[in-house]
Parts: structure tokens; sequence; C-alpha cells
């Protein structure tokens, strides 16, 4: 129970920080446009809110209970605190801060700008039947409209950037060294050709040593003539680099090769083929049947050749190996294990950065974390990528039980690039359906009506809680199969 209530505390504190950047982007950016701000709420209050501030009337309200005789609450009722002076405003004054009341909602599930004239979460096409006022969002040129609504994603990913930049200047890169990548590397097709093998353990290059903390060496590995040493099976080898590999390479992502994971079980899943068939967290699966899967590269597809079946693996148990019966692998290829990360397998050393390096190393990772989850949101559209869709268990469960801030901020950095990129996905009640809806009207010079805004927004707004609902669904699944 511990550890569940410190997850969600980080969980929650992570949200606290995202929700606030995310939401005060559409905010500052409404604000510099000359936009009234209704509200400005961290988190949703259906019902009522747990804290709220009027800058005009100077107060705070806070919630409260009054009690029958019993001692039994009976309705919500509010505790208003002075915390200023009273400033009214003058009449046909520009909207400034002070028209903005800010609150704490009590239900950790976002947070909203209630911008003034905009067809949202908040207000319906009913709400905007008067005529149109210069300091509302409806009034504004389409391309200042478009940056209010684009705000709260890019100072996500700002976010994300700085919080990187901050990691990198703070702890450095923790990297493991060529020479400690026991099962070596795995290489693309054109490195076969030019003469590497997956496995091959690299050792220098030209004769110097080299250092997978220096990423430009990754680039002069492949120019024409360099000498590479590498060790493979047991002996050391030069492999001399043909003229035509950097041109073959210049179309292809930039991790031509890529280390080769030892299977080490870090966790194991309630339920699954592996916990049942007797396996334990730390062993290391290094055959499945009569193939040998000394890396993750063989393990994975022995699994899938071998999906709906139960069969025989060895592991290395305490320095020894062990044969596992009739273990279960699912219809997905899965035994349900998670693995070890390299840092937990392999000696790790640490590159740091001063305070102008930390900045591109941030954009750096910050892209790439972008690059990876893009590309993966595509696996949700299969079967097994929809039954593994999590809701907040999932993302609590990615958190440490102990306290570590290098954790913590990589996780809410990783966050923040989710959050980024899901909320400009053209989805109707996300910044990304009207943001479309900005794109066509700046386009086609025709605005949609606010009916249709409406419309759009409903069914938008149902498919999203749907989806909420059954991420969630399916985290509560998971926990009662532990």
């Amino acid at each position: 129970m511990e550890s569940f209530l410190f997850k969600a505390l980080q969980l929650i504190i992570a949200l606290v920080i995202l929700v606030t950047v995310h939401e005060f982007g559409h905010y500052i950016f409404a604000r510099m446009f000359g936009i009234k701000v209704n509200r400005f709420y961290l988190f949703f209050n259906p019902w009522f809110s747990l804290l709220k501030y009027d800058p005009r009337k100077g107060e705070l309200q806070v919630i409260g209970y009054t009690r029958d005789e019993n001692g039994q609450e009976v309705q919500h009722a509010w505790k208003t605190l002075r915390v200023g002076k009273p400033h009214p405003a003058a009449p046909g004054a520009k909207p400034t801060w002070r028209d903005t009341i800010y609150g704490l909602g009590w239900l950790p599930l976002g947070g909203y700008c209630d911008i003034a004239g905009m067809v949202d979460e908040t207000k319906s096409s009913k709400d905007l039947a008067a005529e149109p006022q210069p300091w509302e969002f409806r009034s504004k040129a389409a391309w200042q409209r478009l940056l209010v609504m684009v705000a709260g994603v890019l100072l996500n990913f700002v976010l994300a950037i700085i919080i990187y930049a901050g990691i990198a200047f703070h702890w450095g890169d923790r990297m493991v060294p060529y020479q400690a990548m026991t099962e070596g590397l795995d290489f693309v097709p054109e490195m076969h050709e030019a003469g590497f093998r997956d496995g091959d353990r690299l050792l220098a290059l030209n004769g110097a040593r080299l250092d997978a903390k220096d990423v430009a060496q990754r680039w002069e590995l492949v120019q024409p003539g360099a000498r590479v040493q590498v060790l493979r099976d047991g002996d050391t080898m030069t492999i001399t680099v043909p003229p035509t590999l950097v041109k073959k390479l210049v179309s292809q992502d930039k991790s031509f090769m890529a280390m080769r994971m030892p299977v080490h079980i870090d966790k194991l899943m309630p339920g699954e083929g592996a916990i049942l068939a007797g396996m334990k967290e730390g062993d290391r699966i290094v055959a499945i049947g009569n193939d040998t899967t000394p890396s993750a590269t063989e393990f994975y597809p022995a699994l899938a050749a071998n999906k709906g079946r139960h069969i025989d693996m060895t592991v290395i148990r305490d320095g020894k190996p062990v044969r596992i019966k009739n273990v279960g692998i699912n219809e997905f290829g899965k035994i349900g294990i998670q693995l070890k990360m390299p840092d937990k397998v392999f000696d790790v050393e640490t590159k740091t950065y001063s305070l102008l390096e930390a900045l591109p190393r941030g954009w750096e990772m910050g892209t790439d974390q972008l690059a990876t989850y893009a590309s993966s949101l595509k696996l949700v559209f299969t079967k097994e990528g929809a039954q593994n869709l999590g809701g907040f268990g999932m993302l609590g469960s990615v958190f440490p039980d102990t306290w570590n801030w290098l954790a913590f901020w990589q996780i809410t950095a990783f966050l923040s690039v989710i959050l980024a990129f899901m909320n400009i996905i053209p989805i109707p009640a996300l910044d990304g359906g009207y943001t479309l809806f900005l794109l066509v009207e700046i386009v086609t010079r025709r605005k949609p009506s606010e009916r249709f805004l409406e419309i759009a927004n409903m069914i938008g707004m149902g498919f999203l809680i749907l989806l909420m609902f059954y991420a969630n669904a399916n985290d509560i699944f998971r926990f009662l199969l532990k």
C-alpha cells in the first residue's frame, strides 16, 4: 500500500507541473493578444473546488463542510479569506490578469483555461449568442487563435527540453562503454555488407580506444578507410570500412548499430507464462527449446515462432543453468516479463556537460523521445496494443518505489513529451482538433460556426471519455490479476 501511495504522489506532482505549464501556455498567449481568460484551473472542479482566488474581490475561498449534530457532513460551504484589497474593473477597460479566477479542483485528471469567446468543455454555442466583444477569442485573427491553441503543446515540449538539459547538466549522460557490452552490438544490413557481424564487440578505431560517450565517433567509424578493431567469438580482428558504406547509411536512421541486451528478468507479470512455470526475478534466459538466445535479438523471434505453445526454456540462476519446464507463450508471443535496464546489467560510465553543452543535448533528447513515441503510437491500433493500453495506474507504475530525483525528472520529461504529442493529435476537444479547424479556416477563409464546433467538441469529448474509461479499466483488470 505504501508503494502505491508513493507512486501516486509522484504522479500527482508530475501532473501538477505538466498541467500547469500546459494551461499557462494557453493563458499567456491569450493575454498577449488581449483575450480575457475567465478561469485558470489546475485539475477539474465538477460541483466544487478546493481553492478559488478572485483578484477583483481580493478573496480566497477555501472549501469547508457543515455538519449536523451527529457530526455528519451534510453540505459544503465556502470559507472566505481576505488576501488583498478589492480591485473593481473600470467600465470599458481592457481585461487584465485580475479578470481571471484562479482555482484548484479536486479531480486530478487535467486542468483547463476558460478563454472568453471560445467553444470548449466549459461553454456551448448558446453561451456565445451575444455579439462578439473585442477581448474575446472569436474576435481575434485566425493566426492569433492558432498560436493560443498550440501554445500549450509548445510549452510542454519546451519544458521537456529544459528538463532534459537540466538532467544532462546535473547528472550527465550515463552510458555503457563498448567494452562492457558483453553481447556486442547488432548492425543494419549495410554494416553487414561492410564486414560487421551481429555480436561484434567494438574495441578500437584507427588504433585508438573507442568511447561510447563520444557521439562523433559513431560516424568516424563508418568513414571510408576507417580501421575498426572488433572482438568476435573470442578473436580480435580488424575491419577496413569500404568507401561506399557512409553513402549507404545517409538514408538510414542514425542508429545503424545498437547494443545487444541479454535477457535478464527484472519483473514478472502475474498470471503469465513465466511466473506460472517457476521463473524468478534475476533469471537470465539463454535458450528457448533448442534455440540459444544470448540476447533479446534472438529471444523475441524465438518467442514469436512458438506463440500459443508451451516450451522448455533454460535460464542462468545463481551462475548455474536451470531448465524451466512448459513455459506458456501466449498468442502474442509474450511470457509476461520485463527486462532489466542496461544500467542494471552493465557497468555504466557518465559523460558530463557544461551549461552551454547541456542545452543542445536537451534538444536532442527531447526530439529523440518525441520521434520514438510517435513511431510507437501505431501499436495502439493493433489488438495487442489496445489490450496493453493503460491509464493512470500504468502511468503511476513507471515511477520508482523510493524517491529518486533523476528517475522523477526523466519520467516527468517523457510524460511532458507524451502530453504534447497527444494533445496535438487532430481529435475534436483536444488542442489538435481546434488547430485543425483553424488551419482549415486559414486556408479556406471560411470560419466554422460555433454550433459545428460545439457538436465536434461533444463527439471528441465522448470519444476521449470512452478511451479514458477503457484505459483505466485495463489497469483495474491487470490489478485484479495480481
